[in-house]
């Protein structure tokens, strides 16, 4: 399920550190995704790395990618233009605010400018495809795949649990470290596609 491979403390951030977007280490809490190149359909293949500042604190599993059946035609109920699938390799400074998903969830909640593509071809892949866009307040948030914070449960698939959004799916890790940004006015998220740290 987690096809992703996993790097380092010091690969990540020298691969953020090389994007053209970099302007420097967030101050507090950030997180950075990595997409994984094979992307499986509908599968949480995903990887999410929590630091503080330069300071590795833990890991994650889940989505970068909208569910196959948001990308299959789901869509239609938030844009006719297609999915929303975030431009990887770019830093998204103060994007998120701590808040409600929904009205239900503890999530990080969008309040800055992601870059992105709308996938709206049908099929089971989430691609970077058609113009470059800007989304702004399109509620692309970080939160997981249970309502209940008691979950015990590692989601096996994304299903309509990501429209665009950026979501981990094993719910009793997501509870645990929501908290820790409650007092934090912004947060930075870096998205990474996958990469191989040889060459």
């Amino acid at each position: 399920m987690n096809n992703v491979r996993i790097y380092n403390n010091e690969q990540i951030l020298k691969r953020m550190a090389s994007l053209p977007s970099f302007k420097g280490y967030p101050k507090g809490r950030h997180i950075v995704g990595v997409r994984s190149n094979e992307d499986a359909a509908n599968v949480p293949d995903d990887k999410f790395y929590f630091f503080t500042e330069t300071t590795f604190d833990t890991m994650a599993t889940g989505t970068t990618n909208p569910g196959t059946p948001i990308l299959e035609g789901g869509f239609l109920k938030y844009n006719k233009a297609g999915a929303a699938v975030i431009k990887a390799d770019e830093v998204y400074y103060d994007v998120w605010k701590y808040g409600l998903h929904m009205g239900k969830m503890p999530a990080l909640i969008q309040v800055g400018k992601f870059l992105g593509f709308r996938d709206g071809d049908r099929d089971k892949k989430s691609e970077e495809i058609g113009p470059l866009q800007t989304f702004e307040w399109c509620g692309i948030n970080f939160h997981t795949m249970d309502y209940n914070q008691y979950s015990k449960e590692v989601k096996k698939t994304i299903g309509n649990w990501s429209a665009g959004c950026q979501v981990v799916n094993a719910v009793e890790k997501f509870y645990q470290v929501i908290n820790l940004f409650k007092t934090q006015k912004r947060v930075t998220y870096t998205l990474l596609n996958e990469w191989d740290p040889n060459e």
